[in-house]
């Protein structure tokens, strides 16, 4: 048994355990908006009848590292979370040794199909709280819109 100890129990460990069994295989994803387990940054996708909502949740990232962007038709998220420093003070902090690492750092990039009726010309993106939300407009022909009847 090791010596050190780093706050999880057992049945955390047979969860990640099965998680990663499972990714290893569970084949391929059936489409590009299937998201593989423990990717980075989590999404959440909605629509309103105005517009595509997605949410980004990056919390560390700084903003001048994220880069979003819209090609035929898929919205491309990208970007890199640095490493948080452990400890604090003055003293140096090349002499750490890391024992244990939950939080995911380095490059990332999420690719989200977006629907035909998303106007890529109508894309707003703002960065708050760790969250990185985006809305894409729809076409005006695609919105519904109510018909009299006469």
């Amino acid at each position: 048994m090791s010596d050190l100890y780093s706050g999880t129990d057992l049945f955390s460990e047979l969860d990640r355990l099965q998680r990663e069994m499972a990714s290893l295989f569970g084949g391929f994803p059936s489409s590009i908006r299937s998201g593989r387990s423990g990717a980075f940054p989590q999404v959440n996708i909605g629509a309103t009848d105005d517009s595509i909502e997605i949410v980004a949740f990056a919390p560390g990232v700084n903003t001048a590292e994220l880069d979003v962007s819209i090609d035929r038709g898929v919205l491309t998220i990208s970007g890199e979370r640095k490493p948080a420093q452990p400890g604090s003070g003055d003293k140096s902090r090349d002499d750490t040794r890391i024992y244990s690492q939950e939080r995911f750092t380095g490059t990332f990039r999420r690719v989200i199909e977006l629907p035909q009726n998303a106007d890529p010309d109508k894309v707003q993106a703002r960065y708050t709280n760790g969250c990185l939300s985006i809305t894409v407009g729809k076409r005006e022909a695609s919105k519904p819109w109510a018909i009299t009847v006469q």
